[in-house]
């Protein structure tokens, strides 16, 4: 069972800290979306390698004549996430980029829904707890939005933003 007192890291850091590109790349990232620290972008780009694996591994059953059953159900997970079609194909898991999961992120959607004027204050209006998503307030920016899920994200009931003459959310009407 093990031990609950360590938990173990959910991430894997790059091999090549000082390399050029990949801080570039990195940086424009987290302009976008709003990163606290790279750290955040390493749990996603691990959960992104884990699922490409998984993907692998199914094409190499799928060339035994095994595991249909176990495609499928992986699909429809990833379908249920937003992050494929209902129709797709496990080469199109493997064709998933990093932008592909970080779209999914409860801070990108409450930016998209004009909730907050920027992709820092999307992160704070969320970690403050005035967002709801399905009538339960979620204070975790990284937060993976369902499909289902994305008509469902509005303002706490409980929140002061709630109110629509709030100044954030006058100068969100203004903006527009």
């Amino acid at each position: 069972m093990g031990t609950s007192k360590k938990q173990s890291k959910k991430y894997k850091s790059p091999l090549r800290i000082w390399e050029r590109a990949r801080i570039d790349r990195d940086e424009q990232l987290r302009r976008k979306y709003g990163f606290k620290n790279k750290k955040e972008l390493w749990k996603v780009e691990s959960k992104l390698r884990n699922i490409r694996k998984r993907a692998r591994d199914l094409v190499g059953l799928k060339a035994l004549n095994l595991g249909e059953e176990e495609e499928k159900e992986f699909i429809r997970k990833l379908h249920s996430l937003g992050l494929v079609n209902e129709n797709a194909t496990v080469d199109d898991v493997l064709d998933l980029a990093l932008e592909n999961f970080l779209d999914r992120r409860l801070q990108t959607f409450v930016l998209k829904k004009d909730m907050a004027r920027s992709i820092r204050e999307a992160r704070q209006i969320i970690t403050h707890r005035h967002i709801e998503v399905d009538g339960k307030i979620v204070d975790t920016p990284s937060y993976l939005v369902q499909r289902d899920q994305e008509e469902k994200i509005s303002f706490s009931k409980k929140s002061p933003i709630a109110s629509s003459s709030h100044p954030i959310r006058s100068r969100a009407d203004k903006s527009e």
